[in-house]
């Protein structure tokens, strides 16, 4: 299992450096002078990078920032360079959307919102999901069964942004059950946590729709199957002979699912927080995006890739702890 999970490590870092790689080249294949942009754009107009703007950009300091951050060098000696100052965990400042702030204050001002979101939605989406892919298993070709069926594959043919913007018009502006947009409190009390039920919803009903079909039909095969058929010989009762064997039989392949719903949810969030203008890392990525503040979109990019290739690594490990029979990196019979 150490050894499984050194090499998981190890490809995880191959494969971070070669998204770095990719991500640097394609940011800096935009067709847009980055430094002449600078000139150009003046105080940006309203939000954050109006508030954080000093003054208009002048031909001296574009010199001084080129020279500073080395953007005055070949590609591979900037990326070379980038690549250093990330191991001294030096991930540079921003130019626009905050004008000189560090990179790290930026995320980290907006970042707790966004993990609060994809939290809240991942520990409701796997109780809700498991939940309604059990009972429809069990209640196969029934009435529940075939009206939950029909809501599964509504949700997860719906886009998150359609399932947000009806969640706002009807439940929000209509029945005003809940805010339009997210409180504005710093704190997660409860009336953040009530203005975050509408973008958790939003976030949560593809993927527990997702998990619900697989759960459904791995269950319905276990149940089929013919060990089950030997527990039930053993004098296991059905319920035990489902806990025991056809459940845990079916919960392995929800481990590779739920991995990549996970993934989803971290990047579909970043619709669903424009929409219901929550002050995450999506507006900021946008916004960095629009004014070329490179340096800020490279952090964000790639801490997004780190955690989802974080998250693989996890749920890979987690294998072994659902089913005992897999034994990650274990040694071949007969050795």
């Amino acid at each position: 299992m150490l050894k499984y999970t050194l090499q998981r490590l190890l490809a995880a870092i191959i494969t971070f450096f070669v998204a770095m790689l990719v991500i640097f080249i394609l940011i800096n294949m935009l067709p847009i002078d980055l430094m002449q942009h600078l000139v150009d754009l003046g105080p940006p107009q309203g939000g954050e990078a109006a508030a954080g703007w000093t003054s208009a950009v002048t031909q001296h300091t574009v010199d001084t920032i080129m020279e500073r951050f080395g953007w005055d060098q070949p590609l591979p000696v900037q990326f070379y360079r980038m690549i250093i100052n990330y191991l001294q965990f030096d991930f540079g400042i921003s130019l626009v959307v905050r004008n000189n702030v560090p990179v790290v204050d930026v995320m980290a001002t907006h970042l707790p919102v966004t993990m609060q979101l994809n939290f809240i939605s991942i520990f409701f989406i796997l109780p809700v999901g498991v939940f309604f892919g059990v009972t429809t298993a069990l209640t196969k070709d029934s009435i529940y069964d075939h009206t939950a069926s029909t809501f599964v594959v509504l949700f997860i043919a719906a886009p998150g942004f359609v399932i947000a913007a009806l969640l706002q018009y009807f439940i929000a502006f209509r029945l005003g059950w809940f805010p339009i947009l997210l409180a504005p409190e710093e704190t997660l009390n409860w009336t953040r946590l009530h203005s975050m039920i509408l973008p958790i919803l939003a976030v949560s009903f593809g993927p527990i729709a997702h998990m619900a079909r697989v759960m459904r039909a791995e269950l319905t095969e276990a149940i089929t199957s013919d060990y089950m058929l030997l527990a039930r010989a053993k004098g296991q009762s059905y319920k035990q002979a489902i806990i025991h064997h056809a459940f845990r039989n079916a919960s392995v392949p929800m481990v590779g699912t739920f991995m990549f719903l996970f993934i989803g949810i971290l990047w579909g969030s970043l619709v669903v927080e424009v929409i219901f203008n929550i002050p995450g890392i999506s507006r900021v990525i946008i916004t960095s995006m629009q004014v070329n503040d490179i340096q800020l979109t490279l952090a964000i990019l790639y801490f997004y890739v780190a955690i989802s290739l974080l998250a693989s690594i996890a749920f890979d490990l987690t294998l072994g702890i659902v089913d005992p029979r897999i034994r990650m990196g274990g040694k071949k019979d007969g050795q």
